[in-house]
């Protein structure tokens, strides 16, 4: 149940716009507002203090107590308002330490949000800047951008490394190549991200992992680091031809199936196919991915090569070269085979977080890519709130497929 906003007098609000004349007058520097922060936050510093204290201030109860008040120190805060100049209170033994307002603290609560929320679409420090100069008045140092965003890292360690669920029906792999500068030069890096729908059919984003190069190597510790994390189980594994997958996931989850996203394999086979050759090729090629047994799938597949073959020889050579991780999906019913058909669930992700990369001419470390794109993961995250259309149908046939490695449901 959403909260009751709190109203005031109207009495009260008429008192205190009585002499505003204009916007300014409300919201500009000298304006009501600013001077409603500044009387709102010193009345309760003041509140506060005195539960510290135990007496109000001026009682007589205070005298000889060992403690009393001690004036007040200045400090200026930035938020939503702009800056604001307020005095905080002091006490002569030093140990007053309010909750509102703590020791060091320069910011309202919820500006560096604000800050992270623009770090977050992709903008540059320097767009930070404007913006928030723009919409609340006040000047942000660069220094002060890097450090609201270089506290996320903690997070970004904790979320890399947490515990994961036991099985997951579903995972896809896929990646995005950043430009990261690497001993004074500029290289090309591959994110990899491991996207995993769990039991109840959520997508959950499982990691993020950077390397140069990909290979049984990279994926084997991958893997082994998401056996670490408390994955027992992965029933199938849908990936876009990724180099050394299969050869690793053999070792690491050796029941695992590995499914090729069949899109991604169409638009290879159609990348160097003629505008006038196009329709037809993808109409035959639907034969073979849409045929209803891996039987009638090759038969479909030796048809296109007999019909292709003489002018475009490299695609019917492509299916069959990858046909070992083409057809797993044929064993399914078409409950399972519209999930893990194509690698899209990752893919539309990937896509979302290029938009917000492209602002970035490059990286200057690994850290700050992961740290770019771990808070932009956490805005695309939050919508992330249904399962995945039919995953109802879907898990019933994985129960009657899968009924010796399904978890044990408690209710």
């Amino acid at each position: 149940m959403a909260m009751k906003v709190k109203t005031f007098d109207p009495e009260l609000i008429n008192e205190l716009i009585k002499n505003c004349r204009s916007k300014e007058d409300i919201f500009g520097e000298n304006g009501l507002i600013k001077s409603l922060v500044k009387s709102v936050v010193e009345r309760a510093l003041e509140s506060e203090l005195t539960d510290h204290l135990g007496y109000d201030k001026y009682d007589p109860a205070g005298k000889n107590s060992g403690n009393s008040r001690n004036g007040a120190a200045k400090k200026t805060l930035k938020g939503e308002h702009g800056e604001v100049e307020i005095d905080v209170p002091r006490d002569r033994a030093g140990s007053f330490e309010p909750e509102l307002i703590q020791k060091h603290q320069t910011r309202f609560d919820g500006f560096d949000e604000k800050i992270l929320s623009l770090y977050a679409r992709g903008m540059s420090t320097r767009d930070i800047q404007a913006q928030l100069q723009d919409l609340y008045g006040t000047d942000i140092s660069p220094t002060l951008i890097s450090n609201v965003t270089e506290a996320v890292m903690d997070e970004v360690k904790g979320w890399q490394s947490r515990t994961l669920d036991a099985v997951y029906p579903i995972v896809y792999m896929d990646a995005l190549v950043v430009k990261i500068k690497e001993n004074k030069q500029v290289i090309n890096k591959a994110i990899y991200l491991v996207l995993g729908i769990n039991m109840e059919g959520q997508k959950e984003l499982l990691g993020m992992w950077v390397s140069q190069n990909e290979g049984s190597k990279f994926w084997m510790s991958v893997l082994t680091e998401l056996k670490n994390r408390g994955v027992q189980d992965i029933f199938i594994a849908c990936v876009d031809g990724l180099s050394g997958f299969p050869e690793a996931i053999e070792v690491v989850f050796p029941r695992t199936t590995v499914q090729l996203c069949i899109v991604h394999i169409i638009r290879t086979s159609l990348r160097y196919v003629s505008y006038k050759d196009r329709k037809g090729i993808a109409k035959d090629l639907k034969t073979i991915y849409q045929a209803l047994t891996v039987e009638e799938a090759e038969l479909a597949l030796q048809a296109f090569a007999e019909k292709w073959d003489r002018h475009y020889p490299s695609i019917s050579k492509t299916w069959s070269e990858r046909w070992a991780n083409i057809i797993p999906f044929f064993a399914y019913p078409p409950e399972i085979r519209r999930v893990i058909y194509t690698t899209n669930a990752i893919e539309s992700l990937n896509m979302t977080l290029r938009k917000v990369t492209k602002n970035k001419r490059l990286f200057p470390s690994d850290e700050a890519a992961f740290k770019q794109l771990y808070l932009s993961l956490q805005q695309i995250m939050k919508k992330w709130t249904m399962p995945i259309h039919n995953w109802g149908c879907a898990l019933n046939r994985f129960s009657i497929e899968f009924p010796d490695r399904m978890p044990i449901r408690t209710f």
